[in-house]
């Protein structure tokens, strides 16, 4: 005997309600214990893009050419700045910082190096005022994570412990410091995001039921996923996910949304049968057995879609596909249990003080709307179909951006002071350089004349401002060829092991500077810390070198300085020869943002499809059509278009913008792909269940009477959610996460309030008997019964099968009618 989904879902009423009070304790011994047992989320999420570039990318090949360098996508680089106001640092700061400060550095967790790397040049005619340390850390690196925090904290703590000299000033800077301050500043967290979603959802949902307990049971259960679902993911990350920034934010808000939506699908219809005069208890069990396959369907297209991702080859977006869909699993399964077990506890306490009337009318504005628009279907649907189309025109002025934010660190806090002083003492190394590294055959001061003429002809480009390199490393003093060969070979006979400079001129090295100082003009001191300050752009073996530059096109994280990305790698290719260069490559935020947006457009073309395909394979089983798919899957791709031309609408034409986020074309469409159909299987599920019991359109009119306060209270609340994140994210996270989350805010409330409420019905009205093709609807009850054999004796079957399918079957069935699908 074949089992039918009604079975299986009346079951898991049922056992929810009888065990509704162990289902309880269990969620809460869950939500409390699991965070406490795994490891934070926080701690596992990375920031930086570079980490989840593909190997392929341009820019992953110039970060294994620069493996020489130190640089590694696994190592955290944070630069120390300690200055003088006035004066050169004395040998007791020399001192102080290759002793307490290195020290103190050095025993903060995580820390795997510290290092001097260079004193400035002269400022005002004055040397050596500042000195640059390297902090090395093994933490993922470029995240809003506690373990980033963490970091940034106790390094300031332990150099305030280090005791800096009277009049030295000490301050972290560069890119980790600052996202720091900008996070505290703004008092931005992925807790704050949760809990300001969370109380916008529940002002919502005390609007929508005006009662003061159906609220909470509905937001309960995301809650509890959400407090799941994190530690969850991390300790999958612990065995080798990669989990995103983007992915944590988002896992928060999508969770407390999607979850949220699951649990009004089930509180309305329960609230609907109580209406119909049956016990809270079988209410429970009876809306469930109706709503719990469309909940459940509902919850696996958005676990599709997000399946799909891991098609993309940016990792990035193949990552967040398995974050993402636990979280939605969790939500599903606390749906399906903890919110019938909830609704079974409290019964019609959880309406109060709404009076829940018998017989009380579910329709409201949403029926007088529904029988509006569908006394002229055609028309509706063709005005829906003209507004979206002109907005979605406004595509055309679609130009992709960097991930946006504001890279200055904010006025009055430590990384300002940081920056303030790098920018004064070492213009080369600030202000965010892009590096342009070079594979040489043989070590550079075997032959460094060449560097001149490289360094030249990169200037004369006019592509960089600024360019610094082993001849001048603090962008001011130059050394001349010679001398850089003499001082390799002066320094390396001294010193075995010239990548591991002292910080301070070694003894044995006195004597011979002394002696070559008048050649140098400058001091022992000056001319050790000259060349030691070359190291930076020289690999140990003198094989590989950087230049650090500026760029004529602007800051490197702006939109224009990333599609000036070819431009830039055009001419580093031009000066290999010149250099005898092997390989070469570009290295830096502008040229990394350039290969992500190229690779995130090329997955839009390979991840759309099978999400399609997928979802669309969902769709037509729970349908049980083959047609009703293919135009409910045209609406997501109508409202998508009309949301991205508004995002262009907005954000480049009116708010002059140089361009949105390239990831929100590729995340908008998954997402109302996903959530949209969500509300689609909601309302035509609803409207086949009323099909087989009166004409079509009166089943979509009572259909969307009753399903389009649950629709749009959906929409509204999974719109807040992202609306957070989008001002209370973007506040931190910059533009990308303002594009992202504004984005979806229109899609989805475009999507909620026009595409599932209007044109869907509409068109479902229009293709009549042709919606359910190749299944079709019959009804078990004697007046069915009676039509089908008169319609049968007149040769009529099809013409009775179009009837009740299409639109004219007698409205005098009677409503408690069981049902079955061919």
């Amino acid at each position: 005997m074949a089992v039918h989904a009604d079975d299986i879902f009346r079951a898991i009423g049922r056992f929810a309600v009888k065990f509704r009070w162990p289902i309880l304790v269990f969620w809460i011994v869950a939500a409390a214990l699991i965070p406490k047992a795994l490891p934070s989320l926080a701690n596992a999420a990375q920031g930086n893009n570079s980490a989840f570039l593909p190997s392929s990318a341009p820019s992953q090949h110039a970060i294994d050419l620069a493996a020489p360098l130190g640089v590694s996508t696994k190592v955290t680089v944070v630069p120390v700045i300690a200055a003088r106001d006035s004066g050169p640092l004395s040998a007791a700061d020399q001192a102080w910082m290759s002793g307490p400060l290195q020290a103190g550095l050095g025993k903060v967790a995580t820390v795997s190096k510290v290092k001097v790397l260079a004193v400035s040049q002269p400022v005002a005619g004055v040397a050596g005022q500042a000195a640059e340390i390297q902090v090395q850390s093994n933490v993922s690196g470029g995240g809003n994570g506690t373990a980033i925090v963490n970091l940034v904290d106790n390094l300031r703590t332990a150099i305030k412990d280090a005791a800096p000299p009277a009049g030295l000033q000490v301050h972290l800077t560069g890119p980790l410091a600052t996202q720091v301050d900008q996070q505290k500043q703004n008092g931005n967290s992925n807790q704050s995001v949760e809990i300001v979603t969370g109380l916008l959802i529940l002002i919502i949902l005390l609007l929508v039921f005006r009662a003061l307990l159906a609220p909470l049971v509905t937001l309960l259960p995301a809650f509890f996923s959400v407090a799941i679902s994190g530690p969850l993911v991390a300790e999958a990350a612990q065995h080798g996910l990669k989990v995103s920034f983007l992915a944590q934010i988002l896992l928060t808000v999508l969770v407390l949304g999607a979850g949220t939506d699951y649990n009004l699908f089930l509180v309305f219809r329960v609230r609907e049968h109580i209406r119909r005069g049956e016990a809270p208890k079988d209410a429970v069990v009876s809306a469930l057995t109706k709503v719990g396959e469309s909940i459940t369907f509902s919850a696996l297209t958005v676990v599709a879609a997000l399946l799909s991702l891991l098609f993309a080859t940016f990792q990035i977006y193949s990552t967040l596909g398995i974050p993402l869909a636990i979280g939605i699993a969790v939500a599903l399964l606390a749906g399906l249990t903890l919110t019938p077990a909830l609704l079974a506890i409290f019964g019609k306490a959880a309406f109060w003080p709404t009076r829940n009337r018998l017989g009380a009318s579910s329709t409201g504005v949403w029926g007088k709307i529904a029988t509006r628009i569908l006394k002229r279907p055609a028309v509706a649907l063709a005005t829906g179909v003209v507004i979206f189309g002109a907005l979605a025109t406004f595509v055309t002025g679609y130009v992709g951006g960097g991930f946006g934010g504001s890279t200055a660190a904010p006025a009055g806090t430590d990384s300002a002071a940081g920056a303030a002083l790098e920018s004064r003492y070492f213009p080369s190394t600030s202000s965010n350089p892009t590096e342009l590294i070079y594979k040489l055959s043989a070590p550079v001061w075997d032959n460094p004349a060449p560097l001149v003429a490289a360094g030249q002809q990169l200037k004369a480009s006019g592509v960089f401002t600024t360019v610094a390199g082993p001849l001048n490393p603090g962008g001011t003093v130059t050394l001349q060829p010679a001398q850089y060969a003499a001082l390799h070979q002066l320094v390396a006979s001294a010193i075995p092991s010239p990548g591991e400079l002292p910080p301070t001129t070694p003894a044995a090295l006195v004597p011979t500077l002394t002696a070559a100082g008048k050649q140098f003009g400058a001091s022992p001191d000056e001319i050790y810390q000259l060349y030691r300050a070359t190291t930076n752009f020289v690999s140990p073996d003198g094989k590989t070198i950087q230049f650090l530059t500026g760029l004529s096109a602007g800051e490197a994280s702006t939109t224009a300085a990333m599609n000036a990305t070819p431009a830039i790698r055009t001419e580093a290719a031009k000066v290999a020869p010149t250099l005898n260069a092997t390989d070469n490559g570009v290295l830096g935020q502008a040229p990394i943002f350039y290969d992500i947006s190229s690779i995130s457009n090329s997955d839009l073309g390979t991840v759309i499809p099978i999400a399609i395909i997928v979802i669309g394979i969902l769709l037509a089983v729970v349908m049980r059509s083959l047609v009703a798919p293919l135009y409910l899957i045209a609406s997501v791709a109508v409202s998508y278009f009309a949301a991205l031309g508004t995002a262009v609408l907005i954000f480049i034409k009116i708010g002059h913008s140089g361009g949105i986020t390239f990831i929100l074309p590729f995340l908008l469409f998954i997402f109302l792909l996903a959530l949209g159909e969500d509300y689609n299987i909601l309302v035509m599920t609803r409207i086949r269940e009323e099909a087989h019991k009166m004409s079509l359109k009166e089943a979509v009119s009572k259909a969307l009477g009753i399903t389009g306060t649950t629709v749009t209270s959906a929409g509204i609340v999974l719109a807040s959610a992202f609306a957070v994140f989008a001002v209370v994210g973007g506040a931190s996270g910059g533009s990308q996460i303002r594009d992202v989350g504004l984005g979806l805010v229109l899609g989805i409330l475009m999507d909620t309030f026009v595409v599932r409420t209007v044109l869907v019905p509409c068109t479902c009205v229009l293709l009549g008997r042709w919606n359910w093709w190749p299944s079709k609807l019959t009804i078990d009850s004697p007046e069915a019964a009676s039509v089908s054999a008169s319609a049968d004796a007149l040769g009529l079957s099809g013409s009775q099968d179009s009837q009740r399918a299409g639109g004219e079957v007698s409205p005098s069935v009677a409503p408690d009618s069981k049902h079955s699908l061919d």
